[in-house]
């Protein structure tokens, strides 16, 4: 197993999510409360949530709570452990206006914000909302876009006059300033949800880490094969995949039976690489569900990798 577990700039083997759809209950107070647990937990290392405008699960409508401002709301119940957005649609906000509010996370959690970032999906959300959704070629040549921006913005010449100019195609930039600057230096670590060539690319140039996709839950075996994907390519690259983040998911369920389930996928993930492992917990059985999931999934589990 990586380094990277142990590091203390690293939001350690184990993450938990609160699944918030209509299907599972979504409910402020239940989130809260959820979240104020995990808290007392030192087997969670870090908490988790998707970026969506509507139930994802569906084409249209359902409740969601924006991630970003669910995000500030939520990190004085989880303080020192790092909070994630797996990840951030980069169609849905102007990148200088998401550096800016990265920037407020990573002060607010003293630098333990991770910046998951995705190039945008869901058609019927975008439709609902009036947000573009370019064809295949141009949302990735705009994603490319958010990052450059990002970065410049996150750099240390973003911290003072004269600031920071990208000549940009989309999201130019004309001495521009991030003050205050990150906490962390070089701004929050970037993780890129790509899957094929050109996505895997863009991680390897500007990612710390790579989150599997939240519609392939427990699926191990392709877990795997993208893992050994990222890692040569970051080795041609002349990069270690040890200094890098590769992310599991999966869904603990709601029973006993389920949960020892998780716990057997959540050790084949870490044979299979993971280096950080997020625990899915249904918003419905939350916050019980969620002190059950450490107690029988995330102690045993970082118990196990201990003893390696």
């Amino acid at each position: 197993m990586s380094a990277r577990a142990g590091d203390p700039s690293h939001p350690g083997l184990v993450g938990f999510r609160i699944s918030a759809t209509e299907s599972t209950g979504l409910d402020w107070s239940r989130i809260d409360e959820a979240w104020a647990l995990a808290g007392e937990y030192s087997a969670f290392g870090a908490g988790w949530m998707s970026d969506h405008l509507s139930d994802a699960s569906r084409e249209r409508h359902g409740p969601a709570f924006e991630a970003l401002t669910l995000a500030a709301a939520l990190a004085h119940r989880v303080r020192g452990k790092w909070i994630g957005i797996a990840v951030l649609s980069s169609t849905f906000r102007h990148p200088a206006v998401l550096a800016k509010s990265a920037t407020v996370l990573d002060n607010v959690t003293g630098g333990r914000f991770v910046l998951g970032l995705g190039a945008g999906w869901h058609e019927g959300e975008h439709e609902a909302f009036g947000i573009n959704l370019p064809p295949l070629r141009e949302r990735f040549d705009r994603y490319e876009s958010v990052l450059r921006v990002l970065s410049a913005l996150f750099s240390d010449e973003a911290r003072h006059a004269p600031g920071v100019t990208l000549d940009d195609p989309f999201f130019p930039l004309r001495g521009a300033t991030n003050e205050p600057g990150p906490v962390r230096r070089g701004g929050p670590p970037i993780w890129l949800g790509g899957q094929k060539a050109r996505g895997i690319a863009l991680a390897v140039r500007y990612a710390e880490g790579w989150p599997m996709p939240g519609n392939r839950p427990g699926d191990v075996d392709y877990f795997a094969a993208r893992r050994d994907e990222i890692a040569r390519a970051l080795e041609a690259a002349g990069r270690d995949p040890a200094a890098f983040t590769f992310a599991a998911q999966l869904s603990c369920g709601t029973t006993p039976a389920s949960r020892r389930e998780a716990l057997a996928t959540a050790r084949a993930f870490v044979r299979a690489g993971a280096n950080h492992v997020i625990l899915g917990v249904p918003a419905s059985v939350a916050p019980d569900g969620l002190a059950a999931v450490a107690d029988e999934v995330a102690g045993p589990l970082q118990e196990a990798t201990r003893t390696r």
